[in-house]
Order: structure tokens, then sequence, then C-alpha cells
């Protein structure tokens, strides 16, 4: 039998586990059907927390295909939470992840995480839409009524284009509004559109960030709830201190077996 824990942020969803004594060795095929909503558990990603000399974790991220993933920045942020609620009790945390050393802040009153981000130093410009990466690849469109957007079909068929079909990319389709923007998110690895994409509104909030250098907040509303990205603007192209801002859950715990 296999301890697991779900957790989510903003709806984006994650089976959760501790591998500190024990990894639990998961197959791509074992990690598909326990992301799988009709067979398994049911999540868009599956995490495991490791212990890393030098750090307070580390962070191995699975899609929901099963295949290892890049960074999730929601995942970065509940993967926080658990390491607190396992028993890691820290004001600020320093963890590795696939793409390297990130930090991360905790606030008991109102459950959210920041999650520090690395640099992002250039936004590509394809068509008539923008090209990044925020530890994952990006892809930001702008439109007009967003809940009139098939997302599922629009980002697959970006997903699936020539250009970006072997390696993949999220799509994100953005809808400025008076007090921020609105963010839906078709997820490469998950193939379908996720309640919300931590790396993805980042890449929102950054496309669309005022053109003049300084620091920004930025309300982002998502079909799972509400986030914020913080960040300095240092020229076209540049942005540092970048900060993903959230609500990280502890939904449930249970234990599986799995078959080979």
């Amino acid at each position: 039998m296999i301890t697991f824990y779900k957790y989510q942020g903003a709806g984006n969803d994650f089976i959760v586990m501790d591998g500190r004594n024990q990894h639990p060795n998961l197959n791509e095929k074992q990690i598909a059907f326990l992301c799988n909503r009709r067979l398994g558990i049911g999540a868009d990603g599956l995490m495991i927390l490791l212990e890393k000399v030098g750090y307070d974790f580390e962070m191995k991220y699975y899609n929901a295909d099963g295949k290892e993933g890049s960074l999730c920045g929601n995942g970065g942020r509940c993967l926080t939470r658990f390491a607190y609620d396992m028993g890691i009790k820290k004001d600020s945390y320093l963890f590795w992840a696939v793409d390297g050393l990130h930090e991360a802040t905790l606030n008991l009153n109102n459950n959210w995480v920041h999650l520090k981000m690395n640099p992002v130093e250039k936004l590509e410009k394809y068509q008539e839409d923008t090209i990044l990466n925020t530890g994952s690849p990006h892809y930001v469109q702008q439109v007009e009524d967003i809940n009139k957007v098939a997302v599922f079909d629009a980002g697959k068929k970006i997903r699936y284009s020539e250009r970006f079909a072997e390696k993949g990319i999220n799509v994100n389709f953005v809808q400025k509004l008076s007090n921020g923007l609105w963010v839906r998110t078709y997820e490469r690895g998950v193939e379908d559109e996720t309640l919300s994409c931590g790396t993805g509104v980042t890449a929102a909030a950054l496309v669309f960030a005022p053109k003049e250098p300084g620091h920004y907040r930025i309300p982002i509303f998502t079909r799972g709830g509400e986030l914020a990205v913080e960040f300095i603007r240092k020229d076209d192209h540049q942005f540092e201190e970048i900060w993903l801002c959230g609500p990280a859950t502890r939904v449930f715990e249970g234990s599986i077996q799995l078959n080979p």
C-alpha cells in the first residue's frame, strides 16, 4: 500500500507523496493511472517530496501523463505547504526543482504560499502572440471574451501545431480586466484545460505588465480561484524578483494498492 495526499492550489490539484524515507519508485504507467480521474485518484500531476543536502527539500514533479515534467508553479506552492504539514516547519524555504533553486514563504493566516520564480529574460513575439519560459514554456494569446473561447480545441490546435508538436507548449488565453487578468490555460502533459496554471498565470502577468520599469503586483483570476504575480520589470524583456502567490490547501489523504 502506498500512502498519498491530495493538495490543490487554485483548483490545480496534485497527488503528493513523502519520499524522504522510502522513494515510491513509480513507473510512467502507474503515475498516469493514479492521475486518471475515472480509474485512479485523479490529479493534474504527481509530486514527490525528497531530501537534498543543502536544501529544505527537493521537488520531483510528474505530469498527469506519467512523464517527468518541467516546473509546476502551483505544484511548488502546494509541495511547500506539504513540507510544512510533514514537519518541516519554517517561515521560508529553499528547495530544489527541475529548473534549479527556488525560495518559498508560507502565510498561515490565509493559507497562501509565495513562490519565487527564476528571472525571465526573453519574450518572443510569434504572429500576434507571445512565447516565453517561466520554468515551463508558454504561449500567451489575448482574447476579448474569455468565456467564448473553446480552450480545449483552440489550445490543442496550438500545442500540436508544427512548431510545438514535438516538445509541447502550454497555451494561455488572457482577457484584460480593469483590476487584473482573467486567464485560462491548456496544459501539455495534462492535455486539457486545468482550473489554473501557476507558470501560466506568471507568463500572462509578464506579457501584460506595464511597459515602464518598476515593481508590480498583478491580480490574476482563474476558474479555480484567485492568484497574484509580483515582479520587477527591468526593461522590455527582463523581469526579476518574480513571485507567484496564491492558496495551497490539503484536501485529503489515503492509501492505494498499485499493480506492477
